[in-house]
């Protein structure tokens, strides 16, 4: 992913260039610097596998990263999680104020939208208006907002959330952009998305699964972010409600499902088979 990471950047550094070089704008260059670029090389190689020019995946790949950012920002807001720490660094909010880190979520939110609707992003109107569309429902009320609305009303539940209800909202606050990431490629290449969507969906799951792995056995110098505020705030997780190698297992489980729905594409597939099993395997 180190190559196409770089690419990321130097994408953002051009188009971040061409707004004024003001405090939200400083923000926006912060929050979308660093991290693992999954989303990103999601977008990259399910365009690949399904034959699309792989040079066009440059804007939904940013467009996903920063809106994975702006998620990020607001997350970390007192009214939220209110996180102190975000890759190892002081969170928006904290390095700048409350009012900068809102506008810079507002101002990523938007980005993504004019990166996949940009006529440089794909020469067919058709593509661009179906990558926003898609985009907006797997960010939106039906989606990554929805798991987080859910996930808020969960600290404050007298009963904790089952399985299922967990599945529910991790879907929503992780997985949907991550399916969206695992189809855009497909939608770039006017290809059928079911494979690459049953591939996501499984991924986005056992991401989740690894991150209250994480939670529970790792630091916060190791995550970059704070580490074991689920278990004291009392939230239910996969690794509460499963145990730790009910967890592990059920992750495992989920991955091999995602590289099972690869199988149309063979031999090409293996670099996103790869991320799945880094996925669970990752240490931050």
């Amino acid at each position: 992913m180190t190559g196409w990471s770089a690419e990321v950047d130097q994408h953002f550094t051009r188009v971040l260039s061409g707004f004024a070089d003001v405090p939200i704008v400083q923000a926006m260059r912060y929050a979308t610097t660093g991290g693992k670029r999954l989303r990103a090389f999601l977008v990259r190689e399910s365009a690949r596998v399904c034959g699309a020019d792989v040079a066009c995946s440059i804007a939904p790949a940013c467009a996903i990263e920063a809106l994975h950012a702006y998620s990020l920002v607001h997350d970390d807001l007192p009214c939220m999680d209110d996180d102190d720490l975000r890759r190892g660094q002081p969170t928006v909010h904290v390095k700048w104020d409350d009012a900068t880190a809102v506008l810079c979520g507002d101002a990523l939110q938007t980005l993504a939208f004019e990166l996949v609707s940009d006529p440089a992003c794909h020469d067919d109107p058709f593509v661009r208006s179906t990558l926003a569309l898609t985009l907006a429902r797997a960010s939106g009320a039906a989606g990554m907002v929805y798991g987080q609305a859910l996930d808020i009303a969960a600290e404050s539940t007298a009963t904790p959330l089952n399985i299922d209800e967990i599945t529910e909202l991790q879907n929503g606050k992780t997985g949907a952009l991550i399916t969206w990431s695992a189809t855009a490629g497909a939608i770039l290449a006017k290809a059928d998305t079911q494979a690459l969507k049953t591939y996501g969906d499984a991924l986005g799951l056992a991401f989740q699964i690894a991150d209250d792995i994480l939670d529970v056995t790792s630091d916060a110098e190791t995550l970059g972010k704070a580490a074991q505020k689920d278990a004291e705030a009392g939230k239910a997780t996969f690794v509460s409600l499963l145990g730790l190698d009910g967890a592990k297992s059920r992750a495992e489980m989920l991955v091999e499902s995602a590289c099972d729905a690869l199988s149309i594409f063979g031999s090409d597939a293996g670099h996103l088979c790869d991320v799945a099993r880094f996925v669970i395997e990752r240490r931050s």
